[in-house]
């Protein structure tokens, strides 16, 4: 009988220790080569393991357990053979593009016009997605209401949205458990949100970090994004927002104090002549903070299609590793929640952080009137033992006036008049 180990695989060099989300199939199961077996827990992604050979399988390692890379958590006894199956319709990927109106393929009807197999056993979150089963979570929806498009009748996150999308029944599904009950429930904390604890807690306890505040008026950029979103959109093929303008003018102020872009390494100061712009995303699975690289040599197109591209991979999983580490700043946006103001904590080993809130109509002075102006406050955490007060408030004010006035990040956070002159 020949067999073959099946071994955890490294999700990144610092990682040693990951935990087995769940199995996807059974011990003494036939499976196929490149076959997906299971889904790995680790602290910076979920990754899905697949079988090395066709044969039956026989699992070694429990699902929820913590294991090492480099373990063998299954064998594959190749002289079993798995039975050739009839060719069936592929199944709708779950992907960004996928319209959440789109009806999944029937599994069981044949297109052959032949008598329908039996209706597969209900589905449990057991067999859902780990972003599925977030989703569920999230939105109070029972698993047993949804049938499973993926393979082996897996819930993906398209059939959770599509059944909400399509309405729910009377009995208050989505009120997530709030019918007057006084039971309890317990989760475990995934190794994502344990580490993401750790890392915080470290930072109040290692760092001395302070925060400092301004506003932003946003009547410029607003006007500006008003005036040209449509043609912008057309020729470049995203939207414009106000994150890569933040963006930009972060990379421009980085440039002029290079402290905030710099980290501390034992008893040195590491530089960085590049700016990696950490850009905090909500998931599923919790805050994530994917890396635009080089953000300074790129345009404002360039960082908004980075950005899509960077949160739908966060919102669907397929986050990897090297697109989570290695940020030197980070830019996290917690008006989209409502937020009018907040201290936003460090990424180490990162120095500094840059919050932007919500933008609210309020009364400013304005050459001695009072006038409603879109304000925005920012705030910037900073790690007080490689930043000044004075870098950290210059670099803020600094934001503040490329924000305010737009055409100073064409000419690299000057004003036109100056570079016009050589000043």
């Amino acid at each position: 009988m020949a067999t073959i180990d099946i071994k955890v695989p490294s999700p990144g060099e610092s990682i040693s220790e990951v935990r087995i989300a769940q199995w996807l199939v059974k011990n003494g199961d036939v499976v196929e080569k490149d076959q997906v077996i299971a889904e790995i827990d680790s602290d910076k992604a979920t990754l899905e393991l697949s079988s090395d050979a066709e044969g039956r399988i026989e699992l070694l390692a429990e699902a929820d357990v913590p294991v090492n890379v480099g373990d063998v958590v299954a064998k594959v006894d190749t002289s079993v053979k798995a039975e050739k199956k009839a060719s069936a319709p592929a199944s709708v990927k779950e992907d960004a593009s996928t319209p959440l109106s789109v009806k999944k393929e029937d599994a069981s009807t044949s297109l052959s016009g032949k008598k329908p197999a039996p209706a597969a056993a209900p589905a449990t979150a057991a067999s859902a997605t780990p972003v599925a089963k977030a989703v569920m979570a999230e939105k109070g929806v029972d698993a047993s209401k949804l049938k499973g498009s993926g393979p082996n009748g897996r819930i993906t996150k398209s059939d959770v949205e599509a059944y909400i999308a399509g309405g729910v029944d009377a009995g208050g599904l989505l009120m997530n458990g709030w019918g007057g009950s006084r039971d309890q429930s317990r989760n475990k904390m995934s190794t994502l949100r344990k580490k993401v604890a750790e890392r915080l807690v470290s930072v109040k306890n290692n760092t001395a970090m302070l925060t400092t505040f301004n506003e932003v008026d946003m009547s410029a950029v607003m006007a500006l994004r008003d005036k040209y979103k449509d043609k912008f959109k057309e020729q470049k093929g995203v939207n414009l927002g106000f994150m890569s303008f933040f963006t930009k003018a972060c990379t421009e102020a980085l440039r002029l104090f290079p402290a905030v872009n710099a980290q501390i390494d034992g008893e040195e100061m590491l530089m960085h002549d590049y700016a990696d712009i950490g850009i905090a995303v909500s998931s599923p699975k919790g805050l994530m903070v994917p890396v635009v690289r080089n953000a300074e040599r790129m345009s404002l197109a360039e960082i908004e299609a980075k950005i899509k591209e960077l949160a739908i991979k966060a919102r669907d999983g397929k986050l990897s590793i090297d697109e989570m580490t290695g940020g030197t700043f980070t830019i996290t946006n917690g008006g989209v929640f409502g937020s009018m103001l907040s201290t936003p904590i460090i990424n180490p080993p990162q120095s500094a952080i840059l919050g932007m809130h919500n933008i609210v109509e309020r009364p400013v002075a304005v050459n001695g009137q009072v006038v409603i102006r879109p304000i925005m406050y920012v705030a910037l955490s900073y790690d007080h033992r490689i930043i000044d007060g004075k870098e950290s408030v210059s670099f803020l004010y600094k934001v503040k006036e490329m924000i305010e006035d737009p055409t100073k990040l064409v000419f690299g956070g000057k004003d036109p008049g100056e570079v016009l002159l050589g000043l």
